[in-house]
């Protein structure tokens, strides 16, 4: 509980320290005082980074769901034909963080045929949602289990799917997103506890698209909700990830693996059957 509370006020300090370095930046322009001093906060922002990083590696390897742990067997969250991006079976942290429990977190776009999905390029700067075959997508409960959060209510924006646009969200919307905290960073989503001490969170739900509530009980298979792009989100994309909490700001990340997919590899196109959603024998259960 200790270490909880440490990493939550760590997080909320670096966030304040970023919040600072932006506002001397900007104050530059008003006020005589030495450039230099901005970089105090941005230094000490990514140290207490660094440090977050570094405590949460040490707990998942010398806690009992560590890496060494077996990974969690549920099924997967969607049906159909996807391809794997910023895969834990590539890297681990996946996703160049372990920040928010998502270690072993994985992205994962809709790919139906090819050439389905738009591109990535100069033009368009940006599209709609309804451009990508992922947005709309069902969202599937991967276990027996009990809803623990649920927030559909911030927006779906358009697409980064362009150098320019690419720029601006890693410059710009990424870093004032990291300032908002987890809710920002991750969008509308949906956290469920399989049980166990196991949580699964699905990230950037399309907006007004879930069907539970918090203390609804689900099945395996069952519609939760839609694929969006909300939060920090290039392009309608599931984020998929389990946790050892059901607060992504005090969880570490646990290790998955799909029944009949198992952890697709970046780049990887796999097809999840509907059977192997409702009808998955072994997955992890929810509490009675």
């Amino acid at each position: 509980m200790a270490s909880t509370s440490i990493r939550k006020l760590s997080a909320l300090a670096a966030r304040l320290c970023l919040l600072t370095f932006i506002g001397m930046v900007i104050a530059q322009f008003f006020l005589d005082f030495s450039y230099w001093w901005a970089w105090i906060p941005l230094g000490l922002w990514v140290l207490i980074g660094f440090g977050i990083n570094r405590s949460t590696s040490r707990a998942e390897s010398e806690g009992a769901n560590g890496p060494a742990a077996e990974p969690v067997l549920t099924a997967a969250p969607v049906t159909g034909r996807w391809k794997a991006q910023n895969s834990p079976a590539d890297k681990v942290p996946s996703h160049g963080t372990r920040a928010y429990g998502q270690a072993y977190a994985i992205d994962i776009v809709a790919e139906p045929a090819s050439g389905a999905r738009p591109g990535f390029g100069w033009w368009p700067l940006a599209r709609r949602g309804a451009d990508f075959p992922a947005f709309g997508a069902p969202l599937l409960a991967v276990a027996d289990a009990t809803v623990v959060h649920a927030d559909d209510r911030q927006r779906d924006h358009l697409s980064r799917t362009s150098w320019l646009a690419l720029v601006y969200f890693l410059v710009v919307e990424a870093v004032v997103r990291s300032l908002g905290g987890a809710r920002r960073v991750i969008g509308n989503h949906v956290i469920l506890d399989l049980g166990g001490g196991t949580y699964a969170l699905y990230a950037h739900v399309r907006r007004g698209s879930l069907t539970v509530r918090t203390g609804d009980r689900v099945r395996a298979g069952q519609s939760i909700g839609q694929c969006g792009n909300s939060g920090n989100s290039t392009e309608p994309h599931v984020h998929f990830q389990l946790m050892d909490a059901a607060d992504p700001d005090a969880a570490d990340g646990l290790p998955f693996t799909w029944q009949g997919v198992g952890v697709p590899a970046n780049g990887e196109i796999f097809e999840a059957a509907p059977a192997a959603v409702a009808e998955t024998e072994g997955t992890v259960s929810g509490p009675a």
